[in-house]
């Protein structure tokens, strides 16, 4: 269904107005016949090969298409002779690739020289950050075109299309169980080929009587069967959603925090990864705010680790709320860069003598340790004395913040190094 309905034109592609908009660069060059090699950066069923389709239709140029996964170099070269042999009579070649991220480096640099003679334009389609998956030389002789997910008004628009001008679903029946349309939509989670895929399979199951086809949202539902999140393990959907849940947590929006843990579980993501961000996280974001936090993220990793799924699920829920809760704190964060910043600029110091360990004679003979006053033979465990190195100024990098127990940190520093704390 998803070919049979596929636009021809542009006035007739749906959503990705930023792109095909009124004043768009690309609408524009479409209308002069002034193509230029072009990636095409989205997720699935967003319009990328329809997009290519249609540049290539209405310049009347020679449209060829490549698969990334089943073509070599040999097919490239075949390819790129054939356009030379197109350019030398002013006829235009267009090669889309679909999933060009999927190319290796020899790959990618046999098209270089054809992309910059123009003897080919070349229209890549790729779910992958190009900015990774792409060499440099190549993406730099391309405009990156991104295209975001479908919205419910651009799907519902799509939808009906489908249900009036498809040859075969035009002379059925069909009608919606109260609300089923709206979970078809929202299900396909932005991706048009989902959501025509499913209807189809809906169809199947759908109730006939009279001759009509009633879908229900059981049938919804099996077609169904799971619904598929566009979570890559290793792309870019990977990074930017770790991204939103460490920034969640970060918040202190234990709400939002627990619905992308549950986007990463349902995806398939490595209990242990999560883990392993969240204890990163209980140092740099919460800190001595709550102690506790290093010590809850440190047991949620080996908890995980012991336990797998699905029971860590739980687990990874009870930390990220606790952790989200928290009381936050990035002094200690702070604290390092500043001092690993004043290290850089010093040079590596030298140890003052008193601070020096003497495990021997000769060492002690040296002075080595010498007139160091052990804290603990005080009353109150305190000695005032230069722990930084000679002739460096004492300075406060660690600064602790008013935040649960960091404040009480604040409260005895100033009390002991009263030239540093405020």
């Amino acid at each position: 269904m998803a070919e049979r309905i596929r636009p021809s034109t542009m006035d007739k592609f749906i959503g990705q107005q930023n792109i095909v908009g009124p004043e768009s660069l690309l609408l524009k060059s479409v209308k002069k016949g002034q193509l230029f090699s072009s990636i095409f950066w989205g997720p699935p069923g967003s319009g990328k090969t329809t997009l290519a389709r249609i540049i290539a239709r209405e310049t009347g140029a020679d449209y060829y298409t490549m698969s990334a996964v089943s073509s070599g170099v040999r097919e490239l070269r075949k390819m790129i002779e054939f356009g030379k042999t197109n350019q030398s009579i002013n006829k235009v070649t267009v090669l889309f690739i679909d999933e060009i991220h999927r190319f290796n480096k020899a790959q990618q640099d046999a098209l270089l020289h054809a992309v910059e003679d123009g003897s080919l334009i070349l229209l890549g389609a790729t779910t992958e950050n190009p900015s990774f998956e792409v060499i440099s030389p190549l993406l730099s002789r391309c405009r990156v075109f991104k295209l975001k997910s479908l919205t419910s008004e651009n799907l519902s628009a799509i939808l009906k299309i489908a249900l009036t001008d498809d040859v075969v679903l035009q002379k059925l029946n069909i009608q919606f169980e109260n609300n089923t349309q709206e979970l078809l939509i929202q299900s396909s989670g932005g991706d048009a080929r989902k959501m025509l895929n499913t209807l189809e399979g809906a169809l199947t199951l759908a109730e006939n009587t009279d001759s009509k086809y009633t879908i229900t949202k059981k049938a919804i539902n099996e077609a169904l069967q799971k619904k598929t999140l566009i979570y890559d393990k290793a792309g870019d959907y990977h990074y930017d959603t770790i991204s939103a849940f460490i920034k969640s947590v970060r918040g202190s929006d234990p709400d939002a925090a627990i619905y992308w843990l549950a986007v990463m579980l349902e995806g398939g993501e490595k209990p242990e990864f999560i883990a392993r961000r969240l204890i990163i996280l209980a140092s740099e974001d919460i800190g001595n705010a709550d102690p506790q936090a290093l010590i809850l993220a440190t047991s949620c990793f080996q908890a995980v680790h012991i336990i797998g799924m699905p029971e860590s699920s739980l687990i990874l829920s009870q930390v990220t709320a606790y952790l989200a809760s928290a009381q936050k704190s990035n002094a200690a964060t702070l604290a390092i860069g500043s001092a690993g910043q004043k290290v850089k600029e010093t040079g590596t110091p030298s140890v003052p003598l008193h601070l020096r360990n003497a495990p021997t004679l000769l060492m002690k003979s040296m002075d080595y340790g010498k007139d160091y006053d052990y804290p603990h033979n005080r009353p109150d465990h305190f000695v005032d004395v230069n722990y930084f190195p000679d002739g460096m100024k004492p300075g406060a990098f660690y600064k602790p913040t008013n935040q649960g127990y960091e404040e009480f940190i604040r409260k005895r520093l100033s009390t002991l190094w009263k030239d540093r704390y405020e």
